[in-house]
């Protein structure tokens, strides 16, 4: 009887021992579960934000590109038509130049026309005379006022940037080797620079 006692009591012992671990494990898990629930939440809440930001940035970078875009076309439009107008300005600027240097040429062209009409009926050779040579003056002083000037040629030592050499002479006197002996064309500078040459001929 005591044995058969005995043996039920540790029956029992191991049975509630059992159990004490089964609802041991039950609390841990238990204890377990809302936190591992909430770290997924704060998880799932970190990436919704992360995703946020990332669309905000994506949107704000998107709008950027567009602005630029638009301003850039705006700048190459606005340069387009900045440069049209540019070469009309031009056009018409040379255009307009060309006919005011025509205009100040019409005086000269009278002169002429009237000098043409005093020949004909002309007794006095001299008071022709000055009248051309007045005329010439005139439209000397005219090119010089646009910066057209005539290259020296007299006596000047022949150099390859003003004159081109026609022919070569011997020269009338030793002091006028390689120096200008006859200018066969005239030649004209444009502010400083050539737009015809001389044509000469040089001493040798």
């Amino acid at each position: 009887m005591n044995k058969r006692h005995k043996y039920h009591n540790h029956n029992k012992f191991h049975k509630d021992m059992q159990e004490n671990i089964s609802n041991e494990k039950d609390i841990q898990n238990a204890d377990l579960q809302p936190e591992e629930t909430a770290e997924e939440s704060t998880l799932e809440e970190v990436t919704e934000v992360e995703t946020e930001q990332i669309e905000c940035e994506e949107k704000d970078l998107t709008e950027e590109y567009n602005e630029l875009k638009e301003s850039n076309l705006r700048l190459l439009a606005e340069f387009d038509n900045y440069r049209k107008r540019t070469i009309k300005e031009k056009t018409e600027l040379i255009k307009t130049a060309a006919a005011d240097v025509f205009t100040e040429m019409l005086p000269i062209v009278d002169d002429f026309e009237r000098a043409k009409q005093s020949l004909e009926l002309a007794n006095d050779i001299l008071a022709v005379t000055e009248g051309v040579d007045l005329i010439y003056k005139k439209f000397v002083k005219f090119l010089n006022q646009h910066g057209i000037k005539e290259i020296p040629t007299e006596n000047e030592d022949f150099n390859t940037e003003f004159h081109e050499a026609i022919t070569l002479l011997p020269a009338p006197s030793p002091e006028q080797k390689g120096k200008i002996i006859e200018c066969i064309s005239k030649g004209y500078t444009m502010n400083d620079k050539v737009i015809r040459f001389a044509k000469v001929v040089i001493g040798e």
